[in-house]
């Protein structure tokens, strides 16, 4: 309990550190006698907490209680007052600066404070200074660890750059040619494909280039005017390469970028395609933030670009693809990418997790002033793509306007029967609301219902099971009294289902878009797709699912964590569909060709936690794709039927599963292929960290 003076000024600053598992504290005001629910601030799970309590407010002059924990556990707990607000800015950052990771927060239940401002201001300042020194880190380490690294055959060109140029100005030329000239390994070659400049400062700096015969750097001219890609297509024409990567007049290469793409092309000689991490930079070349990108997602693609830069394509291949489409200019490279990928198995698509590629943002880049052509361009790509593969779609906005959803024509995978597995015990108004959502607030028609109950003793909720069997064909249930366990129930209701599609629900779940089954089942006309999850959200409207992370605190967990049911996550990634390792089973479809080759739900290591993990972590392992998708949105009432697993009456068992999962899958060294190496696991917001030695190349599929 906190309690002060009503009158009392200045702040307080609580820290409060984890020594086991993440933390979930909350925070309560009393008001009247009571301290209740809806009163609550609850923070998103972490390690590693700050809050401050500017004690002047009025809604602190009553009792303020804080429950570190919901379960049985081990922390610290500390607390520190400050008169001023330059005091309380000197401790905040110093804390930061030992833990970046720490979750920063003002208890208060006002809208928007200034001191919840002034946070969100000092949090933005403090990660342009991270990226900063991360990336000075970073580099450093770079030019050590690959120090040693030479081209086999020095004579040999492995990669030519092929760089379309027009009206650059000559300070931007200096800064990408020195990126260029500084990289320190040999077998390249810089092309600088002019189109047509017009611009007597441009037109000079070539000139002098020319005249200096720098080693292996080339200007070729058009005679007219063609646009970005006809240029590039000029220089990809004069490439001597076995290998071509695409720089634009604007950018630079990073310190040691090519010595670390020529390794992971020389350990990986069956690669076809490599792409790397990207850092966006001032247009005075200061670090602004990361694109960490995930291993090869090809669902994630279709949903914006997020390879992008830099990426390394073999010649051979691009001599067979074709080159840039100059009617789909602004969004060419996006096109190029999406025809060069198609046939490519998984396996020969390499992500290199290093950023290697300085992208350097201004409004007058092609994409900033013509994002509107751009975007539609990229959708166009989009539907030419599918139509090579035979798919009729029509392509929209994401939940970022600029990004795509991918809208699959009606076809017989669009209308497969769903099998829906629900189990349950009692809890009758749960199972009474999710029933009628069901049945009421969904469109998609072509389901039966198997509701697979533990022991339900509750008449109304026996009854409600009656009268659905009257009423609908498609509705089934097995009582049989028993021990509750998760994987058993699944296994049963699996059994009895005869779709084709497998959905795992919730007895805890709440329809809010009747198109939620409809977009779950489309997600199945991707290629090779096991495992469909859905986005979550707690009855305040946060995240409570955007994807589980494998490795999370050294088992799994869900990452953005209680963030603003909008928030975009790492690049706004979660404004589109991705594929993860792992989701949820609150709201789980599996493929049945997925469950005949997984097999069954581990009833004897994972009853009731970890399951998903479990089985997920299977299907990754056999090859299945599994996809996240935020276009089906649900509410999740978590555990309120069956309870915590953090409470006193389950822990026993919830620290048996937990052993289990990081005995039979590693998970406390566990890399996920959705996440990037330079991502945190330690929190549910991602942050920055150093990974010594620098991470290797890597597919999606081990």
């Amino acid at each position: 309990m906190l309690r002060w003076k009503h009158r009392e000024r200045g702040y307080v600053l609580l820290r409060l550190s984890a020594l086991d598992a993440p933390l979930d504290p909350k925070f309560y005001l009393k008001r009247g006698n009571k301290y209740r629910e809806e009163n609550a601030i609850p923070p998103p799970e972490n390690t590693h907490f700050i809050f401050i309590i500017d004690r002047s407010k009025r809604e602190h002059r009553g009792d303020l209680r804080f429950d570190p924990c919901s379960f049985v556990t081990s922390f610290e707990l500390a607390a520190e007052e400050f008169n001023t607000r330059h005091e309380l800015e000197s401790a905040v950052g110093r804390f930061l600066n030992e833990n970046a990771e720490t979750h920063v927060q003002e208890v208060s239940w006002e809208a928007e404070s200034m001191i919840s401002r002034w946070i969100r201001r000092f949090r933005k300042t403090y990660v342009k200074q991270s990226v900063k020194s991360h990336a000075r880190a970073l580099y450093r380490q770079a030019g050590i660890e690959l120090a040693d690294v030479v081209a086999i055959d020095e004579t040999a060109i492995w990669l030519s750059i092929v760089t379309p140029v027009y009206n650059t100005p000559p300070r931007y030329l200096d800064d990408l040619l020195a990126s260029y000239l500084q990289q320190g390994i040999t077998g390249t070659e810089l092309i600088l494909s002019d189109d047509a400049s017009t611009s007597p400062a441009t037109i000079a700096w070539l000139g002098n280039c020319i005249k200096a015969a720098y080693p292996n750097v080339r200007v070729v001219r058009s005679l007219s005017n063609g646009g970005i890609s006809k240029a590039t297509n000029l220089g990809i024409s004069q490439a001597k390469g076995a290998w071509i990567g695409f720089l634009d007049h604007d950018d630079l290469i990073a310190p040691s970028a090519l010595k670390s793409i020529y390794k992971g092309l020389s350990d990986n000689p069956d690669a076809k395609f490599l792409y790397t991490d990207t850092l966006l930079v001032e247009h005075n070349l200061t670090p602004r933030r990361y694109i960490l990108k995930p291993a090869f997602d090809p669902i994630m693609l279709t949903g914006m670009n997020y390879i992008n830069h830099f990426s390394i394509f073999r010649s051979d291949r691009i001599a067979r693809t074709g080159l840039l489409r100059s009617d789909l200019d602004g969004s060419q490279d996006y096109d190029f990418l999406l025809r060069y990928l198609e046939d490519l198995d998984d396996s020969e698509v390499l992500h290199m997790p290093y950023p290697a590629y300085w992208w350097r943002r201004h409004k007058k880049s092609f994409s900033q002033q013509h994002m509107q052509v751009a975007t539609a361009n990229a959708r166009k790509a989009l539907v030419d793509h599918f139509s090579r593969l035979g798919q009729s779609v029509v392509v929209g906005p994401a939940d970022t306007d600029t990004f795509h959803k991918v809208n699959f024509a009606p076809g017989a995978n669009t209308s497969l029967k769903v099998s829906i597995i629900i189990p349950n015990r009692n809890s009758y108004e749960l199972i009474s609301s999710l029933l009628e959502d069901l049945y009421k607030n969904t469109k998609y028609s072509n389901f039966e219902v198997i509701i697979v109950d533990n022991g339900s003793t509750d008449e109304r909720v026996l009854e409600t099971y009656k009268s659905y069997i009257r009423e609908h064909g498609n509705f089934f249930y097995d009582i049989t009294e028993e021990a509750f366990n998760f994987a058993r129930s699944i296994n049963k209701g699996i059994a009895k289902a005869s779709g084709e599609l497998l959905l795992l629900l919730n007895n805890d779940v709440e329809v809010i878009d009747p198109n939620w089954l409809i977009e779950m089942v489309s997600c199945f006309e991707y290629e090779n797709v096991g495992i469909v999850g859905a986005k979550l959200l707690y009855p305040d409207d946060t995240l409570q699912h955007a994807g589980v992370i494998v490795g999370f605190g050294g088992l799994a967990g869900h990452w953005y964590h209680r963030k603003p049911k909008d928030f975009g996550g790492h690049t706004n990634r979660l404004h589109v569909r991705n594929a993860m390792t792992c989701v949820t089973a609150a709201v789980m479809m599996v493929s049945r060709n997925c469950a005949e080759v997984v097999g069954a739900w581990d009833e004897e290591n994972f009853a009731v936690a970890y399951n998903d993990v479990d089985y997920c972590i299977r299907a990754h392992n056999q090859g299945f794709r599994i996809i996240w998708t935020p276009f089906s949105c649900l509410y999740h009432h978590e555990s309120v039927s069956r309870g915590s697993d953090r409470s006193p009456a389950n822990r026993a068992r919830f620290e048996r599963e937990k052993a289990n999962l990081k005995r039979l899958h590693g998970t406390g060294a566990y890399a996920d292929p959705a996440s990037n190496p330079f991502f945190s696991v330690n929190s549910s917001e991602p942050q920055l960290r150093l990974c010594e030695p620098l991470p290797k190349t890597r597919r999606w599929f081990r």
